[in-house]
């Protein structure tokens, strides 16, 4: 098949899912009400802001460090319901950006919603128009492409003066770095329009940028390589057999590694009226396969396997010579050992309810392109978000920054912690039993080992709140803290840029 058709296909991937034997109800669902009934403390993270959050000041304890000064933008899901119907899956509400400008004693914050073609149309109708990733809201039409249901809700992107906002299934989406106005989707190059673009690139040392993108109907994985400045250098589509649903990837010098669990999408089993989440199936034979593409020729793939499990994040990858020729990769990742987290868990946040899922844990694989052998070591360690020193993505590295510590009483992590992935030894700081964590990134800092800094929402003042820490005292807690006047949508993911 010929490149373009490829191409062809795979922006219309999508889309494919939602457009076959459709039948809604016209009956409202009732999470809305359900939600608003719920008496759990923590549903204030899921609550829906009526609009955007216009600029205001942090009340600051302690003094930022120099190397922090700059700007964390942090994106996720903040339009969860919409005309008294919610949506039934966390995953599906329209994308908040957040600016903190930070400053020593200073720190502003700004929350702005991204203007989505489709945001603009739903809140213009007063209603949900079109289905989303894990809903069928009643009385909606099947989208016609897959932008017509971009939330723009998942990560950001710094790229040329710019932030993008990204989402898994379509375009990225252009956003002001300092209005946060948004300027409208990424066109990569015309015939690449409306094709997937992962929430999840990686940014090599020398700042080039990597990719991907799934069509899952298609069985087709888009990859991208983009210059430091923002120009595309190649892009292209594979064809890989029982394509899952892939969230993150890694890099080394050399390869992309994709970790693939056994969520396989499967029209056939998808009931009429169903979500595109529910037309996935789990397939654990398949078990965890590991894909390798060269960087250079990316006809040159293996596949390895490793135990079933399933995953949302990747920390990072590096690569040495292997004992029998062939390089062997190492890659840390948060597994856990079913996709219930997926189905359920972040379903029922939408009502209100806590359900637990598996717990997911920090695990190191490696990779033996010598031997096609892959084993992995599971750290005694719950996790999420993991994030490294930037400067090291692709490269060996030891510490990992991540969320620890689940909660039985409410969802998400309650502390942070450093890692060695090497010892697995590890110190944390705990925020305490009215704190849900959100992800922490690591500010590298020529004069020592770098700041970790990140939020949290604390239910007990009903406030967000951003700290920075000492990368190698963590555990001392943080050297300053910044109390917002508002709490903010739980968010997913964030970046910082220095000023």
């Amino acid at each position: 098949m010929q490149r373009r058709e490829l191409l062809r296909l795979l922006a219309g991937a999508g889309a494919t899912p939602w457009l076959a034997s459709l039948v809604h109800s016209g009956e409202p669902s009732g999470w809305q009400a359900e939600f608003e009934a719920s008496e759990a403390p923590w549903k204030l993270g899921f609550e829906t802001p009526p609009a955007d959050l216009p600029e205001a000041a942090a009340t600051v304890r302690g003094r930022f460090p120099d190397a922090v000064a700059g700007t964390l933008y942090r994106i996720g899901p903040a339009g969860h319901d919409l005309g008294g119907e919610r949506y039934h899956h966390w995953f599906d509400g329209d994308g908040m950006v957040q600016r903190f400008a930070i400053e020593g004693t200073r720190v502003r914050h700004q929350g702005r919603y991204v203007q989505t073609a489709k945001r603009v149309a739903e809140q213009r109708a007063g209603r949900r128009l079109t289905e989303a990733f894990g809903t069928v809201p009643p009385g909606v039409e099947p989208p016609t492409s897959a932008d017509a249901i971009n939330v723009a809700n998942t990560s950001v992107l710094p790229l040329a003066g710019e932030v993008l906002a990204l989402w898994e299934g379509g375009s990225a989406t252009r956003i002001d770095a300092r209005t946060l106005d948004t300027l409208g989707p990424k066109t990569w190059r015309a015939d690449l329009a409306g094709m997937p673009f992962s929430a999840h690139p990686k940014v090599d040392p020398d700042g080039t940028v990597w990719n991907f993108g799934v069509g899952a109907s298609q069985g087709l994985l888009a990859l991208y390589e983009i210059a430091p400045e923002g120009a595309l250098r190649r892009a292209a589509v594979l064809p890989v057999a029982d394509l899952p649903m892939v969230h993150d990837f890694a890099l080394t010098e050399r390869h992309l590694v994709f970790l693939m669990p056994p969520l396989v999408y499967d029209g056939k089993g998808k009931p009429a009226g169903s979500s595109f989440l529910d037309a996935h199936a789990w397939k654990p034979e398949l078990g965890m396969r590991a894909l390798v593409v060269d960087k250079k020729d990316w006809n040159r793939r293996r596949m390895l396997t490793l135990p079933t499990g399933f995953l949302f994040h990747v920390g990072n990858a590096w690569e040495e010579p292997g004992p029998q020729g062939g390089a062997r990769i190492h890659v840390d990742y948060v597994r856990s050992d079913s996709a219930d987290a997926v189905f359920t868990t972040n379903r029922e946040l939408m009502r209100g309810r806590r359900v637990r899922s598996p717990e997911p844990h920090l695990t190191v694989a490696t990779l033996d392109l010598g031997t096609g052998r892959a084993t992995q070591e599971l750290l005694p360690l719950d996790a999420e978000f993991p994030r490294i020193d930037p400067r090291r993505t692709g490269l060996r590295h030891r510490r990992v920054v991540h969320a620890t510590q689940v909660t039985k009483e409410r969802p998400g992590f309650a502390a942070v912690a450093y890692t060695d992935v090497e010892t697995g030894r590890s110190q944390r700081f705990v925020y305490g039993a009215q704190a849900m964590v959100e992800e922490h990134v690591l500010v590298p800092d020529g004069r020592g080992p770098g700041w970790i800094l990140g939020t949290v929402l604390d239910l007990a003042q009903r406030k967000t709140v951003l700290s920075c820490f000492a990368a190698d005292q963590l555990a001392a807690g943080p050297v300053a803290q910044a109390v917002l006047p508002r709490a903010l949508p739980l968010g997913l993911h964030g970046v910082f840029v220095p000023a």
